[in-house]
């Protein structure tokens, strides 16, 4: 079971972990905070401060089309912020 799915690259999240130190990750939704703390450290080998999830829902969405009633679902997932510590750092694009 792979704790990490992938990390979140987005506008916000980049600004946060430029600005902040903090990097946003897609994780497992049984995972709790220290799980995520460890896989995060073993993974990318640098040491953490905290750690902050949010679990978002599953979204149902429902239109009126010429068809009829459609109806959509979004999966929920779980995110977890990851706050390091100072001079720590994870470089996403090293790979590239």
């Amino acid at each position: 079971m792979s704790i990490l799915i992938k990390p979140i690259i987005t506008e916000k999240a980049t600004n946060d972990s430029e600005v902040f130190n903090r990097y946003t990750f897609v994780v497992d939704k049984k995972a709790n905070k220290v799980e995520i703390k460890n896989a995060v450290e073993s993974a990318y080998g640098v040491s953490i401060s905290s750690v902050k999830t949010l679990n978002y829902p599953i979204q149902r969405n429902t239109k009126f089309t010429k068809k009829g009633l459609v109806t959509g679902i979004k999966s929920g997932y779980k995110k977890a912020i990851v706050q390091l510590a100072e001079g720590e750092s994870i470089d996403f694009y090293n790979n590239l």
